[in-house]
C-alpha cells in the first residue's frame, strides 16, 4: 500500500491566514495518524507494557506523551481552559529522556489499558482540531504568536515518531509485526571505498531570528553564532557497515586505549563486543530493523552511538596516521553549505529523509550531495560538539526544559537527521542532542584535520550562590540600585587621576565583573578569588565571550538567563584579564608591583584580616591605592570573634571597624577619600532581595 507524501513543517509566513489554518490542520492530522500507524506494529497489549530497554519507559508511555503534551501546553498558553483527564496529564507528563546506563529508576507504574489510551488520544485530537479550526490567526506565526503552541505540540509528536521507532527497533522481534507502512529498503551489496574530499575553509553565521522564524523551531535553534572553520577534508560516505566491520574485526571493542574513559566504562556495562543493531550468526552478521532481521546489508551506514563513532575514528587516526575524528558542529555546517543543502527542509536535493523513501536505511552511495553522500537524511551524524546555547538564547515560556537539561556536557549535537526525521527535525538549522550512550538511527561520517575540537561551553551555571553573584555582577540593576563592582570600578578609575595605571588586582574578585571594568583603564587586570567556583566563570568568560545560568524564581521554578561580555561593552579587555584562585591572608610572592588594590566586600569574611591589612602594602607600588569596601558583617562562622577589627566594644568605647582600618593601615597608607556608602542590591529570588550598604574607603601608600 504506497503511501501519501507525508506533509513537511510548514512555512510560517505569508499573507493568507485560512491557507494557513487549513495547512496547518492537515499537518496536525497527518502527524497524529502517522504517530498511531507506528504503534500499528505492536501485536499485542503486552507489547504496549514490557520495557523495551531499561533506560525507557515503556511504549504506552510514549503513546500516551505526546497526546497530554498537547494538552498540558495548551493550557499553560491559555488555549484551552480545562483539562481533559488530570490523571493521564500527570502520569504521562514526565519521564521520556533516557537515563543514564549507571543510573537506573525501577519505579512501578500503574498503566492504564492500551483501550483506554486510544481513547484518550481520540479525544485530543477532537480538542485540537476543534481549536486549530476557531482560535483567531493572523500571519506570521513567531515566538510570540499563541499558534506557536500549537505548533509546538505537532513537531513534539514528530520527535517522538522517531524515538519510539528507536524503541520498537530494540523492542523483541516477537512483540512486533510487518506492517505496509513501514516497508524497509530492500536493496543492498557491498560497499563503496570511502574516501576524502577537501572542504574550504568557511566563515558563516548560525542561529535563527525568532521575530522571523519561517519554520518552528526549538529554543536552541535561536540566537548567534558566528563560526569559521579551516580547510579540512571529511569522508565522502558515511562510515559503512562493511567499513565498521574491520574495526570489530581489529579487536576495537576490546582495545580500551581506543575508548574515553566514560566510553569503556558504558561499554563494560553494555558488554559490548559490536553494534547494537548487528546480530552474530556463526560466522555470518545480520541486522535488526525496526521489525525484522535481515542479511547484513554492508553497504548500509553503520549505527553506532557516540563512544562507539569516536572509538573508532581513534583506531582509523592509529591505522592511517592522520588526525581522525568526528566533525564539530561548525565543521558539519561548512561541509552542508559546501554540499549546496540550504537552511530548510524541502529545498534541496534528494535525500532518505522525512519518510520520503524507506522505512530504513540505504545505500551511502545512493543519494549525492555534491561531491559527498547523504550530508542530510539516511542516518543522523555523531558530533564532536556537546550541544551548548547560541549567545541570545532564551527558554520558551511554554517549554522551559526543553534544552537546558541538555546543557551539562553530556549531551553530543547529532545532525544532518535520519529516514524518519521529519518536521523541524528534518531542517540543517536543527540542533538535537542526545547522550553520548544513547542509540539513535544515528551513525557518523569522519573528517581529517590539525585543527582541535573545541567543546564551547555547554554547562549552565546551576550552582545558586553562584547564579547569584553572576546576576549581582553581569544581570539586571534592580529598585535603581546603580551596578555595584561597575560602580566602584569607575570609583577606582576616577581616583587613579594620572597616576600610572599598570597593574591592578581586583582581591575577593567573585565572578569578575569589577576586573573586567578595571581593564577599561589598567594595561593588565588580576582577579583573586579563594573560591574555584567563581573565577571559573571569569575565565569561561574570558574564553567563550558569554555563559547561561539559572536563577530561582520560587521553590523548584527556576528562570534561565544569559549573560555577555559583550553586552557589556567589556569583550574587548577581556584580553588584559586573568584570573586565580588564591587566598587574601596568603598570597603567592607574585602577585605584587599594583598601582591599584581593590578588596571588595572581603574584610569582613576573612579569617585573619589583620594579616592581609598589615602586608598588603607590600603589594602596592608607591603612591598606588587600596580601594576597601565592606558592610561590615562580622560573623563568627567566617572570622573568629579575637580576629575581628572592628565592631566590638573596648574599655566600655565603640570600636568600629574604620578605627581599626585607621591603626592598621595608618603606618604605611592615608585616607585620601571615604567613608562613602556605596548601595548594592543582591537578588536570591523573584520575590526576594538582599539591600546593603557598603562603607568604601580610598587609601593611598605613602
Amino acid at each position: 500500500m504506497s503511501q501519501p507524501i507525508f506533509p513537511q513543517t510548514p512555512r510560517l509566513t505569508g499573507s493568507d491566514a485560512e491557507q494557513m489554518r487549513q495547512q496547518i490542520l492537515a499537518y496536525f492530522h497527518a502527524t497524529f495518524d502517522r504517530y498511531e500507524q507506528l504503534f500499528e506494529v505492536l501485536k499485542d497489549d503486552a507489547a504496549y507494557t514490557v520495557k523495551p530497554i531499561a533506560l525507557r519507559h515503556p511504549l504506552i508511555f510514549y503513546f500516551g506523551h505526546t497526546a497530554t503534551f498537547f494538552i498540558n501546553k495548551l493550557v499553560l498558553a491559555g488555549l484551552l481552559e480545562e483539562r481533559i483527564n488530570p490523571q493521564f496529564e500527570s502520569m504521562f507528563a514526565i519521564g521520556v529522556d533516557e537515563m543514564s546506563w549507571d543510573d537506573l529508576n525501577d519505579a512501578r507504574y500503574d498503566w492504564p489499558t492500551v483501550d483506554a489510551v486510544r481513547a484518550y488520544r481520540k479525544q485530543v485530537r477532537q480538542a485540537v482540531d476543534c481549536l486549530i479550526r476557531t482560535q483567531t490567526l493572523s500571519l506570521p506565526i513567531n515566538w510570540d504568536n499563541p499558534w506557536w503552541v500549537i505548533l509546538m505540540g505537532i513537531e513534539h509528536e514528530r520527535i517522538h515518531l522517531e524515538t519510539s521507532s528507536v524503541l520498537i527497533r530494540q523492542h523483541r522481534l516477537d512483540y512486533v509485526q510487518p506492517h505496509p507502512a513501514w516497508e524497509p529498503c530492500r536493496e543492498s551489496s557491498l560497499a563503496p571505498q570511502n574516501t576524502l574530499v577537501d572542504i574550504p575553509a568557511a566563515s558563516f553565521r548560525l542561529g535563527r531570528d525568532r521575530s522571523e522564524p519561517q519554520i518552528y523551531g526549538w529554543d536552541n535553534e535561536f540566537g548567534r553564532h558566528p563560526a569559521s572553520t579551516g580547510n579540512f577534508q571529511a569522508s565522502r560516505h558515511l562510515v559503512s557497515n562493511q567499513e565498521f566491520l574491520a574495526f570489530v574485526d581489529a579487536g576495537g571493542y576490546a582495545d580500551d586505549a581506543l575508548w574515553t574513559e566514560e566510553g569503556r566504562a558504558w561499554k563494560a556495562f553494555a558488554r559490548a563486543e559490536q553494534p547494537s543493531f548487528w546480530i552474530r550468526q556463526g560466522r555470518q552478521w545480520r541486522l535488526r530493523l525496526m521489525l525484522e532481521e535481515v542479511p547484513m546489508p554492508w553497504n548500509w551506514p553503520v549505527e553506532t552511538n557516540q563512544h562507539e563513532a569516536k572509538a573508532f575514528c581513534n583506531w582509523l587516526a592509529r591505522q592511517t596516521n592522520q588526525p581522525v575524528r568526528l566533525p564539530t558542529e561548525d565543521e558539519w555546517q561548512a561541509l552542508r553549505l559546501f554540499a549546496s543543502i540550504p537552511d530548510l527542509p524541502g529545498d534541496g536535493p534528494d535525500a532518505n529523509l522525512g519518510l520520503a523513501h524507506f522505512a530504513s536505511s540505504c545505500a551511502v552511495d545512493r543519494y549525492a550531495h555534491g561531491p559527498l553522500f547523504d550530508v542530510i537524511g539516511n542516518v543522523w551524524q555523531w558530533l564532536e560538539t556537546p550541544i551548548y546555547p547560541f549567545p541570545g538564547f532564551e527558554v520558551h515560556p511554554c517549554y522551559d526544559d526543553f534544552t537546558t537539561p541538555t546543557f551539562d556536557d553530556r549531551h553530543n549535537l547529532i545532525k544532518g537527521g535520519s529516514w524518519i526525521s521529519c518536521g523541524n527535525e528534518a531542517a540543517p538549522v536543527a540542533r538535537y542532542a542526545f547522550r553520548r550512550h544513547f542509540f539513535q538511527h544515528a551513525g557518523f561520517r569522519y573528517v581529517v584535520s590539525d585543527a582541535p575540537a573545541g567543546r564551547p561551553a555547554s554547562h549552565y551555571e546551576t550552582d545558586h550562590l553562584v547564579s547569584e553573584y553572576i546576576e549581582f555582577h553581569y544581570g539586571a540593576e534592580y529598585y535603581g540600585v546603580p551596578n555595584f563592582p561597575q560602580t566602584l570600578a569607575r570609583m577606582a578609575i576616577s581616583a587613579m587621576g594620572n597616576k600610572p595605571a599598570g597593574k591592578a588586582l581586583d582581591l575577593g574578585c567573585a565572578t569578575g565583573r569589577a576586573s573586567f571594568e578595571l581593564a577599561r583603564h589598567f594595561a593588565q587586570v588580576t582577579g583573586i578569588d579563594f573560591s574555584a567556583r567563581f573565577i571559573g566563570i571569569g575565565t569561561q568568560l574570558i574564553d567563550q565571550g558569554r555563559l547561561g545560568y539559572t536563577l530561582v524564581d520560587e521553590g523548584e521554578l527556576l528562570s534561565h538567563k544569559e549573560c555577555s561580555l559583550a553586552e557589556h561593552g567589556l569583550a574587548n579587555f577581556a584580553g588584559k584579564v586573568e584570573f586565580f584562585q588564591g587566598d587574601a591572608c596568603n598570597l603567592k610572592p607574585i602577585f605584587t608591583g599594583y598601582d591599584l588594590i581593590l578588596a571588595a566586600n572581603l574584610i569582613d569574611r576573612l579569617y585573619s584580616p589583620a594579616r592581609f591589612l598589615e602586608s598588603v602594602h607590600e603589594r602596592l607600588n608607591p603612591g598606588g591605592l587600596l580601594i576597601l569596601t565592606s558592610p561590615y558583617t562580622w560573623l563568627e562562622e567566617h572570622t573568629r570573634r579575637e580576629e575581628w577589627i572592628g565592631g566590638f566594644k573596648q574599655d566600655g568605647e565603640n570600636v568600629t571597624t574604620l578605627d581599626g582600618l585607621k591603626a592598621m593601615l595608618g603606618e604605611h597608607f592615608r585616607l585620601v577619600s571615604g567613608p562613602l556608602e556605596v548601595p548594592f542590591v543582591i537578588r536570591e529570588t523573584k520575590r526576594k532581595f538582599q539591600h546593603t550598604l557598603a562603607e568604601v574607603t580610598i587609601w593611598e601608600r605613602r
